[in-house]
């Protein structure tokens, strides 16, 4: 979670933004860096000369350092690996990347996961939409990435273990756009692949989470739906909440936002599990996304006209006050009102030790799943409807 205040972004005229985002993010990245840096790649910088394969392969997949997708064979999938930061010893982390290249042109979407390295549900969901794509079918391209932050997944944790000074936890999904000459590997990790592999390729783009280890969140999505783009495709996924927030920097698919792409991130259960129920809704929304941009041929599966929807702009937590077990009187999507009590806390005594109750009139979109608490931690995130949405907004992501 964050609580670093931010900035809001109207981006009814993102487009606009982008332009002069671009070019702060450029500026402020040259005044920081060392004095005997090369020089630094920005956000809005793209391969000159298109896919550049490195000349090695790992089990028979070619590597690049840089990809353009028009430069693959129309009608096939493509799996690939992309050459990421070093490591201390020198060697690199690879990123998996197929590509679905349609027989036809059109439209390009890029599917990512594995941001956080604790997020199952996310990977699983890009995995079953690659594998029901059929090339010779398809009218554009559709470019999976699975594990985005590699050492994270290696541990199944949340956050990236970067050496640099010793071990630091850093949290990838507050790092886009990136640097590829920043100060933590983390940052060049993502300027890298925002730069040379996912921006290159998007005409929009989907980033897919759960929730963290310890705290499961609903099915839901999070997104600017004041971006008609945005909006529309949202509007395609059968699940029952939307968070109509843009959130703050930092995040992948505002990153892409902040360059002209409508992008959004869907958020699906548990971490560490695979939450199949919760999967097939966001299948089935994006396989929706890919029809609405005439990628794939078919009827519109069910959408969220099909389903109850809920939608708030702002998410109300709920941060324990004790430490001690913690018993909810809620479920996740329950809907709650403005002083009903939503769990209790007890000691090792089994005395109660605190009440905790809601302070808005919502629906649940995120619940503790680890039955002990110390004081701070979040038990529950009230999703709801304010005239003037937080502009520095906690979520369960």
């Amino acid at each position: 979670m964050s609580t670093e205040p931010t900035a809001h972004l109207d981006r009814r005229n993102f487009l606009t933004a982008s332009i002069a985002t671009a070019g702060v993010s450029a500026a402020l990245a040259i005044a920081d860096r060392p004095a005997n840096a090369q020089p630094v790649v920005s956000p809005s910088a793209a391969p000159a000369s298109g896919t550049v394969y490195t000349g090695d392969t790992i089990r028979g997949k070619r590597v690049v350092s840089a990809l353009d997708v028009n430069d693959l064979e129309p009608g096939r999938k493509h799996l690939l690996y992309f050459q990421g930061v070093q490591m201390p010893s020198g060697q690199h982390w690879y990123v998996s990347v197929t590509v679905a290249k349609g027989a036809k042109p059109g439209k390009r979407i890029v599917l990512t996961s594995g941001v956080h390295g604790d997020e199952m549900s996310s990977v699983h969901t890009v995995q079953t939409v690659m594998n029901q794509l059929e090339p010779t079918e398809m009218s554009g391209t559709v470019t999976a990435v699975t594990d985005i932050s590699g050492p994270a997944i290696e541990g199944m944790q949340r956050r990236w273990p970067n050496s640099g000074r010793g071990i630091d936890l850093i949290d990838m999904n507050r790092e886009w756009p990136g640097n590829e000459n920043g100060l933590t590997a983390p940052s060049r990790h993502a300027g890298l692949l925002f730069n040379r592999l996912l921006r290159p390729n998007a005409d929009a783009a989907i980033d897919f989470h759960t929730g963290t280890t310890g705290f499961e969140v609903t099915a839901f999505n999070i997104a600017g739906m004041d971006v008609p783009e945005v909006k529309a495709m949202v509007e395609l996924y059968p699940v029952g909440q939307i968070f109509d927030n843009h959130v703050y920097p930092g995040v992948l698919h505002n990153a892409f936002m902040d360059v002209g792409i409508p992008a959004f991130t869907p958020e699906i259960g548990a971490a560490r599990v695979l939450s199949h129920e919760m999967v097939s809704l966001f299948v089935e929304g994006t396989m929706n996304v890919l029809k609405h941009h005439g990628i794939v041929p078919g009827p519109i599966g069910r959408t969220g006209k099909d389903v109850t929807v809920f939608v708030g702009n702002s998410s109300f937590p709920i941060l324990a006050t004790e430490g001690g077990m913690v018993e909810h009187l809620v479920k996740l999507n329950d809907k709650v009102s403005a002083g009903q009590k939503v769990a209790v806390q007890r000691n090792s005594f089994g005395e109660v030790v605190a009440e905790y109750v809601s302070g808005v009139a919502g629906e649940v979109a995120g619940q503790r799943s680890d039955a002990m608490s110390e004081p701070g931690n979040p038990l529950l995130f009230i999703l709801f409807q304010q005239a003037a949405p937080d502009k520095a907004e906690q979520y369960p992501e």
